[in-house]
């Protein structure tokens, strides 16, 4: 004889998974900020953006202008940043210096304005641009260079 076997809960539905957020960054209070390093090097041809932790040791995230296209370049490092658990970063300018120009390039205002708008807290912003203490001068004769 062939035995029926009737299940209860044939039509109950069925319990979903509730998906972690998993957080590979340091556990924190609620509003607490954890900081971040970003240095943004910024001559005329390239910038480049380079986020650490606070003893500048270990990378968290690397962009410069050449990886990403243009239509992207707005997109630097914040998701990685968050990923990590990083809510603040203290900026480090640096443009070119040296003998030659020591105001950074325009893509320093792009990088500050995308790192802002994506939600990370902006600490303090300090200008690291090396200046000569001796007397370096540009390459060229004393008298300017000539034809």
């Amino acid at each position: 004889m062939a035995a029926i076997i009737i299940c209860s809960d044939f039509g109950a539905p069925k319990n979903k998974k509730e998906e972690q957020v998993i957080s590979l960054g340091p556990q924190v209070a609620e509003g607490e900020n954890i900081f971040g390093l970003c240095h943004v090097f910024a001559s005329f041809n390239d910038t480049f953006v380079h986020v650490t932790n606070l003893s500048g040791k270990e990378t968290i995230c690397h962009v410069t202008g050449g990886i990403k296209v243009k239509v992207d370049r707005d997109e630097y490092s914040p998701y990685r940043c968050k990923e990590l658990g990083i809510t603040a970063l203290h900026i480090k300018l640096q443009a070119t210096g040296g003998n030659r120009t020591k105001t950074p390039g325009p893509g320093t205002q792009s990088a500050l304005t995308a790192l802002a708008h994506s939600g990370m807290k902006i600490g303090c912003i300090e200008d690291v641009t090396l200046i000569p203490s001796n007397s370096t001068h540009r390459k060229g004769s004393c008298c300017g260079h000539s034809l």
